[in-house]
């Protein structure tokens, strides 16, 4: 999904411009900042699913609760998107800087920009459902489906009916109704069936209460993860024009492949953790643990390194514009590494998420959010996205070596220190060395076809030999 997000990103500026561009990176930052209203319902109904299966859970328990947090998102969806509908003359005028586009146009846009991201949230609850169902061989060829028809499919759309704002935004609504239709007939298969008339499944926010402390507590988290990975976001759309806010965006693009490389890892090791922490399975469990964490290291780490060192030149081979590599490179290094760091640094998430009891996340992303917004704010307003680029960098350091080696010891003693050493960091030497070497090599040479065939040559050289080292 990510690599043909990336792959068409440079025919969006060619076509569109930069400045629509800029539109659609707004738009996607906009769909990450609805995830504030999810209230931590769907990793709660990921969980429930997913204890469901072990048998924790009975079925009228489980079908009362997915009825509750059904009706919760249609409601907080209905309220989420009328607001953005009410707000989009404001944001166009007073927030959002252009001067090719039309306001209509971008006015319209964005009212089209608020119904996508309800439709697309209003996924998140059926997403839970199978994820906790441990059916990630459908979803990934689901997602991978939808992504092809939002990000490749758009082209000969607007080929016939123009490359403008209008028709991206229109076509964008038509998938996400098609998005939503599907998981929904989806979920409706997975779902267990429940005919005993004597006990009515009903409509009601009741089964909520017995989860409520667990689930505001992953609201608050992932509110404020939300708001750590995206103020600097939400600033330099107010400060940067659309067209040099749409080249900050294709560079944090490019770099949140990193996360997207580590995501399907921790997309199926979230519901086995769960399970086979209510099977009393304590062995087992860590020992999934520390091998996902290699696994994260391996791909995401490789390529954040990749990414950081050989940025300018992986741009202009992507791209083929001169002036945005030069331009983009600094913040694609940053944002690559920073990434890379976050990608192993939400492992202890993943190990509280499990037991149930996420006290020390929600305390770890309190102090984080003290320091990481203001100077963010700070660093975006006086240097640009390179600004906000170091300080992602550098704070994101510091929590993973200080603070999380504190979560390991509450938890597990004596396991950060293996995580850390063995799983994390020798498991990341091989990768630094290849890097290097690439980054000596590729000054030499003027070819940059050749170069990218040498570079993904020497991907899948690291990840064959970090099998047979797994194995």
């Amino acid at each position: 999904m990510t690599l043909v997000a990336i792959i068409m990103l440079p025919f969006y500026i060619k076509y569109m411009g930069a400045e629509a561009y800029g539109l659609v990176g707004f738009f996607m930052m906009l769909q990450t900042m609805f995830s504030l209203l999810d209230f931590g319902l769907s990793p709660t109904i990921s969980r429930e699913s997913a204890r469901f299966k072990a048998g924790v859970t009975s079925v009228i328990e489980y079908l009362r609760l997915f009825r509750a947090l059904n009706l919760a998102f249609m409601l907080i969806a209905a309220l989420g998107g009328g607001l953005l509908i009410i707000f989009s003359d404001i944001i166009s005028t007073s927030w959002l800087n252009f001067n090719v586009l039309e306001q209509e146009e971008v006015v319209f846009s964005i009212k089209i920009m608020a119904i996508c991201v309800a439709l697309r949230w209003m996924c998140g609850l059926f997403r839970g459902v199978v994820i906790g169902s441990e059916k990630q061989v459908w979803f990934s060829g689901y997602n991978s489906g939808v992504a092809t028809l939002r990000f490749v499919i758009v082209m000969p759309v607007m080929w016939l009916f123009g490359f403008t704002p209008t028709c991206f935004f229109s076509y964008q609504l038509l998938i996400a109704v098609l998005e939503l239709l599907g998981l929904y007939l989806k979920v409706r298969l997975l779902l267990p069936a429940w005919d005993d008339k004597r006990s009515a499944i009903g409509w009601s926010f009741k089964p909520l209460l017995p989860i409520l402390k667990f689930s505001f507590t992953i609201a608050f988290t992932s509110s404020v993860w939300i708001l750590v990975t995206q103020t600097d976001k939400l600033v330099l759309s107010g400060i940067l024009p659309l067209n040099d806010y749409g080249y900050f965006t294709l560079a944090v693009l490019v770099a949140s492949s990193i996360n997207a490389l580590s995501m399907p890892i921790s997309t199926v090791l979230m519901p086995r953790l769960a399970k086979l922490h209510a099977e009393g399975k304590k062995n087992e469990f860590f020992d999934i643990y520390r091998r996902s964490t290699k696994w994260v290291v391996i791909v995401a780490g490789s390529a954040a390194i990749t990414l950081a060192l050989c940025s300018e030149i992986i741009l202009l081979i992507w791209t083929g514009d001169a002036v945005l590599a030069t331009h983009a490179a600094p913040i694609l290094t940053l944002y690559a590494l920073g990434n890379g760091v976050l990608a192993v640094g939400a492992f202890p998430y993943y190990l509280q998420y499990a037991r149930g009891d996420l006290r020390y996340h929600l305390i770890g992303n309190i102090g984080l959010v003290f320091f990481l917004i203001p100077c963010t704010i700070y660093s975006a307003y006086h240097f640009g996205g390179i600004g906000a680029g170091y300080v992602w960098l550098v704070l994101n350091l510091i929590f993973v070596f200080f603070w999380l080696g504190y979560v390991h010891f509450k938890l597990e003693p004596g396991l950060h220190t293996q995580w850390l050493g063995r799983d994390i960091l020798l498991t990341l030497l091989p990768s630094c060395l290849f890097a290097i070497f690439i980054f000596r090599f590729v000054k030499d040479f003027s070819d940059y076809k050749f170069i990218l065939i040498f570079l993904m040559k020497i991907c899948y050289q690291k990840v064959f030999i970090y099998n047979i080292i797994l194995i």
